[in-house]
Formats: structure tokens, sequence, C-alpha cells
């Protein structure tokens, strides 16, 4: 509601609204890179292959992104609380049911669907919760910067936990792992508020929704049929295309005709805001594409176990982590877009030492300085760019961004985890590792021109 400001929480309180908020955004991260170290585990056990994991774990990303927009829409009608709350329990009945997985299919329908779905869920709860209960701008960028901090440290972290997991007892324990964490965030998620009541009189756009999931999924499954049939993947590219600017147009007429469209078009007239989403997109593919790429790299060139594989990530926890700890103080020095510049330039050119020394060297820890580099990286932009984008809209509007905001973002990993993987598989080579690699470098220079492109002010439109 315009010119409603929420009161100011006391810290403590703030601090007990935090905890849930951003273990979410961390398991649900951490949910989208731990299957990468159970690849072979995982392969060998339901008797599928590489590509058939690969495919699960791309859908469990695609769903987040293509049900994050509707999800966040919800909220308005149900309650911001109430969607968080459903989401938690959707989510851990497919972590659940993943780990009692007999086959594929059924690893498919509890990680990829219910845990896609219940992360879609609960995750635009996460953004406007924190928007409207923390409400001046110091606070609210804090808030924000613990959040990205978990979400970018469950990325990062997840081959490290997922292998030790996967190592001591098995990868189906790493599922239960999730559920008991979820189980810990609905007990924390007793101390939230939800300031706004929900209005069950909401319309919402059903044709909007059913148009743009589609479109996301086609346009995904099109990268997929890469390796396979290059005309099935230009077919679906085309059509995924066709029905994203069918979503559009009706948009628009649903805007022009009175009615409440699931995005409005305005979201996308913010210059800024736009660059932005850009570099989130991009940052959550570089994250998630090299997550995959290195840890198939490792398993099935190399060798090497899940275990193994986690302790060389390690390194990019660590960097995520430090700069991550770092981000409120820097904000404070330099300009956001300098921020996401300088994190463009350290992940591009820890990508470039990654290339260079897996080539060279047979040493595992000879991979640690592009990792640590790329953490540092991913680390240093992931909050300014947030707060590029939910700075440039008023509070009214801050539902509708922060659905978009985490759907271009989970489209990125999903996209991150499509490309790069899709290279990779297609032939399990150095050389594929290589090609892999140097598309998620080319792609990362795409994101600094669009930081570049961003105002040079210290406070990008707040």
């Amino acid at each position: 509601m315009a010119g409603t400001r929420i009161p100011q929480q006391p810290s403590k309180a703030q601090r007990r609204v935090l905890a849930p908020l951003a273990l979410a955004q961390f398991i649900c991260s951490f949910a989208g890179s731990n299957m990468n170290v159970m690849i072979n585990d995982i392969s060998k056990d339901l008797d599928t292959t590489v590509q058939g994991v690969q495919i699960a774990i791309t859908i469990f990303l695609l769903v987040m992104a293509a049900l994050m927009i509707p999800g966040g829409k919800l909220t308005d009608r149900y309650g911001r609380k109430r969607c968080l709350l459903a989401g938690l329990v959707i989510y851990g009945i497919g972590a659940l049911l993943s780990a009692t997985a007999p086959g594929l299919g059924v690893l498919i329908l509890g990680n990829s669907i219910l845990e896609g779905i219940g992360t879609a869920l609960l995750i635009p709860p996460v953004y406007i919760l924190t928007t409207l209960l923390f409400t001046d701008m110091t606070s609210r960028a804090r808030a924000f910067g613990v959040i990205m901090a978990l979400g970018g440290i469950g990325a990062a972290a997840g081959p490290l936990i997922g292998g030790l997991i996967t190592s001591t007892l098995s990868w189906r324990a790493a599922f239960v792992f999730q559920a008991l964490v979820i189980a810990v965030i609905i007990a924390l998620s007793r101390h939230i508020e939800d300031p706004l009541p929900p209005d069950p009189t909401r319309p919402f756009d059903t044709a909007g929704a059913v148009l743009s999931a589609v479109g996301l999924i086609l346009v995904v499954m099109g990268i997929l049929a890469a390796d396979n049939n290059v005309w099935l993947m230009i077919g679906l590219l085309a059509l995924g295309a066709l029905v994203l600017v069918w979503f559009f147009r009706s948009v628009r007429a649903r805007e022009r005709a009175g009615k409440e469209p699931l995005l409005s078009i305005s979201l996308f007239r913010n210059r800024t805001s736009n660059l932005g989403l850009i570099t989130q997109n991009v940052q959550w593919l570089l994250l998630m594409g090299t997550s995959f790429t290195v840890a198939a790299y490792l398993q099935v060139v190399r060798g090497y176990d899940a275990i193994q594989t986690g302790v060389v990530f390690t390194a990019a926890t660590l960097g995520l982590l430090v700069s991550s700890l770092a981000a409120e103080r820097l904000a404070k020095r330099r300009p956001q877009r300098t921020l996401i510049m300088t994190g463009f330039v350290a992940t591009i050119a820890g990508i470039v030492i990654l290339v260079a020394t897996a080539g060279s060297s047979t040493n595992p820890w000879a991979l640690t300085p592009g990792l640590l580099l790329i953490g540092l990286g991913l680390g240093v932009m992931l909050t300014p760019s947030v707060n590029v984008v939910q700075s440039s809209f008023p509070e009214e509007q801050q539902g509708g961004i922060s659905g978009l905001s985490r759907s271009v973002s989970n489209l990125g990993s999903s996209l991150g985890t499509a490309v790069a993987g899709t290279i990779l598989v297609a032939g399990l080579t150095t050389g594929a590792y290589a090609a892999a690699m140097i598309t998620l470098a080319v792609i990362g220079l795409a994101g600094f021109t669009a930081a570049a492109l961003l105002p040079r002010t210290r406070n990008v439109g707040g």
C-alpha cells in the first residue's frame, strides 16, 4: 500500500524473522547444486545415465523459474506467511519422496517437481517479507545481504555438504538432511507476522501463468536438445519464443482492459532494473553452470568420488563467504555498479584459470585458485544486483518485482545447468569441459557489459 510504513522492529525481533527467511534461501540454493556431486552415485543406484541426472537437476531449476512469478502473485491473494509455510511443506514432502525414490521417475517427481513447486511458493514471500519488514534502506540492504550470502553459500557449499553426506551415508541421506532443515525453518517461522492482510478477492491471471511457464519450459528444453537433434532444438526454441510473445501480448491486453495481469509491463520500463535483472540472470547462470560442469568433469573424467569433488569446491564456498560478509562494508565505499563489474571480472578470470589448470595439471588442488576467484567474484556482486533491482521500484510494486527478480535468477540457474551441461554431456572429455567453461566465460562478458551500462551513482534507483 502506497504511503504505508511498517513500524520499525527491534533488532532482536528482526533477527528472529531473518533467520528462517535466510535459511529458506539457503536450502533452496543448496538443493540446486548438491546433486552435482551425486551424479555417479545416483545414476548407478537408479540404473540411469549422467544425462538423466542432468535432466532431473535442470527440471528442478526450470520449475522454480517457471512458477516463481505466479508464486509471487499468489502471496497477495493468500498471504505471504501462508504461502511460505505451504511451500515449505510441499518442499519437505518432495525431499522425503526423493530420499526413498526407487527410480529416476520418482526422483524427478520428488526433487524436480515437488521441491521445485515448493521453492516457487516459498521464495517470493522471503523477498517480499524482507522488503516489508525491513523498512529503512540500511536494514533492508543488510537483510538482503544475509539472505543472498546464505543463498550463494548454499549453492557453493552444496557440493561439499552433499559430498560429505553421500560419502559417509548415502545420496538419499542428503534429501533427509533437506527435510530436517525444512522442519527447522517451519519451527522458526512461527515468529513471522505478515504485515499486510491477504486479499482473497485479488484476481489471478491463470492464462498468463500457463503461457509464461510453457514458454520458459520450451526454451530450456530446446537447449537440452542441442546435443541430440539440432532441428528439434531450433523448433523448441522458436516455439518457446512464440509462446512468450503470446504471453506478453496477453499481459498488454489485460492491462488495456483494466484487469490485473500476472506481470505488469511497467516492470520492464525501468532501464536500471532491466540491466540489474540481466546481471542477476548471468550471475546465477555462471554459479550453477560452473558447479555442474566442474563436478561432472571431476567425477566422470577424473573419477573422483563425491567427497573429493566436494572438498575441491570448498575454495569457491570460502571465497563466496568472505566476499559476502564484506558486501555491506563494500557497498558503503563503492558504487553498486563498480562492485558488480568487479565481480564479473574476478569470476571470468577464475573461469579462465580453471580451463588452463585443468589441461595442465592432474592435481585436484590446482583447480582451487580458479574456484576461489569465482567465489569471491560472485559474492561481491550478488547483493548489489538485488539492491539495484529492488530499489528501482516503490513499495507498492515490490511484490511484482520480487517474483520477477527471483524468476530471472532461477532461470539463469536452469540455463547454466542446461547450457554448460549439454556441451559437457555431448562429449565427456577435457575438450568438452573447456568448451563448456569458455561458453560460460563469454556469457559472463555479456553480464559485465550490462553492469557497465548501469548508472554511475552510488545508490542506483534509490
